[in-house]
């Protein structure tokens, strides 16, 4: 008997994507599967009014997923990586992990090249505090504003002329076709990825043997272990998406070189780590960089914007 496979996802277009591109990679390896797209708005999707860090951050696009999957409605949930909580709900887990697109962040805008090029005293959008630090550390001098929405609608607000450029996933403009938006890539060491950025996950139920054995056979084992080592390292750091901490591992002669920061939104303050460690020590690497942010002052960092 054929197999019927389930997967809960959001209504964006890149959500959908993920969720399509998910579907595509197991059907070429198992055509008898039969696979179901079962889309779903989010709290997140809903709430466009305000940031999200204020809001509860991007848990809010995994909720109502992880409840499908809880009550059996859905037997995976596909995910932009970067928006999973470090911690999963009892009964969860992260099944597998696709192999990662172009980590990097993308400076898009129809009137400037690269973010040298802004005059002082021009706007620039993101929604993300990771981006907001290390984009005031760059240029203090630039009016860096909230930006909320779907890829298509940020595009939208900076056709229209409210933001001078806005900066986004280059994955997520890659995988919609968009990727000629891009004006330039930042490089790693202006601004650090998210945890996890550019790779799809997949979530199910811990106890769901059959569905395991088959996102085992797309999950990208180099992908995941990079993933892990940079997950580990917020997840010590106790930091979500609430607070601006980037952290992006990549293989690395025969290891994995893993680098990471924490610092202040306004880009007055960061300290950052960088290690080298063998493969099969991705969580121990993640430790040992966490430990290293937090003997710079990182500790104090994260109490101080919590406490706010």
């Amino acid at each position: 008997m054929n197999r019927k496979l389930r997967i809960a996802t959001r209504k964006s277009p890149l959500a959908l994507w993920q969720a399509n591109f998910v579907r595509q990679s197991l059907e070429r390896i198992d055509r008898d599967l039969q696979i179901e797209i079962l889309p779903m708005s989010t709290q997140g999707d809903r709430i466009l009014d305000s940031p999200l860090s204020k809001i509860g951050g991007k848990g809010l696009f995994v909720k109502e997923l992880e409840r499908a999957l809880l009550q059996g409605e859905a037997d995976i949930a596909v995910h932009s990586m970067k928006d999973v909580p470090m911690e999963f709900p009892e009964g969860l887990h992260l099944a597998g992990i696709c192999e990662r697109e172009d980590p990097s962040d993308a400076f898009v805008s129809n009137k400037y090249r690269s973010l040298e090029d802004m005059p002082g005293g021009t706007k620039i959008g993101t929604s993300s505090l990771r981006r907001q630090c290390q984009l005031s550390f760059l240029r203090p001098d630039l009016d860096i504003a909230d930006l909320r929405g779907n890829v298509g609608t940020r595009l939208l607000k900076l056709d229209e002329e409210n933001y001078d450029a806005i900066v986004l996933a280059t994955a997520g403009l890659i995988r919609l076709k968009q990727s000629e938006r891009i004006s330039s890539r930042l490089k790693l060491h202006e601004c650090l990825p998210a945890a996890g950025q550019g790779a799809v996950g997949i979530e199910s139920r811990a106890d769901d043997k059959e569905t395991q054995d088959i996102i085992n056979t797309i999950n990208h084992v180099s992908t995941a272990t990079c993933v892990l080592a940079e997950r580990t390292v917020n997840s010590r750091l106790q930091g979500s998406c609430q607070v601006p901490i980037a952290s992006y591992a990549e293989l690395y002669k025969n290891g994995i070189r893993l680098r990471a920061l924490v610092g202040r939104v306004n880009g007055t303050e960061i300290v950052r780590s960088e290690h080298v460690d063998v493969c099969d020590s991705a969580i121990e690497l993640g430790v040992r960089v966490a430990k290293d942010l937090l003997s710079k002052g990182a500790g104090n960092i994260l109490d101080e914007f919590l406490n706010e």
